[in-house]
């Protein structure tokens, strides 16, 4: 039986969510994006800099709207997670982002529960989960083909919103159009093959819990 699933609006890392696809396939350059200011970055060129690795932000983002009904800009939680060492910047290149820091920032900066998971299987997660629970889930960016097996797990975050015995549905930032964006579904064996098995499990709200 599936657990109701949170309402939680849907945010894609890079602000014109309706040219992802052709981001995705280099047509659009992200300094050319026509939305960038949404994003809180001070220029074009420090959005091109991050959009490519804030899928976790962008997954924070949707946590905090759903929880707090803040929607923030998802440059300045990039800011705010470099400054909580969720993301290193060594030699030019952005690292991250880094599960332990990220966690101790959800709990000091915005008082929400979460921890690391490592791991883990799919079909535990799905046959674990708590209504009103997160996760925020390490698979393969080629999820959004939904056609496995990919080349390799883990490297990009997707947000599960709910699951059942069956299915796990989630939002995925990077997601090339409505239906690979939001409310994404895929059988737990098949969202297996890009699951990296680890990832960050946010509590229910303290009102949704069971």
């Amino acid at each position: 039986m599936s657990a109701s699933a949170p309402n939680v609006p849907y945010y894609c890392q890079w602000e014109s969510a309706d040219a992802a696809a052709r981001i995705i396939a280099r047509e659009l350059r992200l300094v050319d994006d026509p939305l960038w200011r949404n994003s809180g970055a001070s220029s074009p060129h420090e959005y091109a800099e991050w959009a490519n690795h804030i899928c976790g932000m962008a997954c924070l983002k949707m946590i905090l709207a759903a929880r707090t009904g803040i929607v923030h800009p998802t440059i300045d939680l990039a800011r705010m997670a470099l400054a909580s060492g969720a993301y290193v910047i060594k030699e030019g290149t952005i690292h991250g982002m880094i599960y332990a820091p990220f966690v101790q920032m959800l709990g000091s900066r915005f008082g929400i529960d979460a921890k690391v998971v490592t791991d883990v299987a799919a079909a535990d997660l799905a046959r674990n989960w708590l209504p009103g629970s997160l996760f925020l889930a390490s698979v393969h960016p080629s999820i959004r083909l939904q056609k496995p097996p990919p080349p390799k797990r883990g490297g990009h975050l997707v947000l599960v919103t709910n699951a059942s015995a069956e299915h796990l549905t989630f939002h995925n930032p990077s997601g090339h159009d409505p239906a690979t964006q939001q409310n994404a579904r895929l059988a737990v064996n098949v969202f297996a093959e890009f699951f990296a098995g680890r990832g960050v499990l946010v509590a229910p709200a303290p009102q949704n819990a069971s």
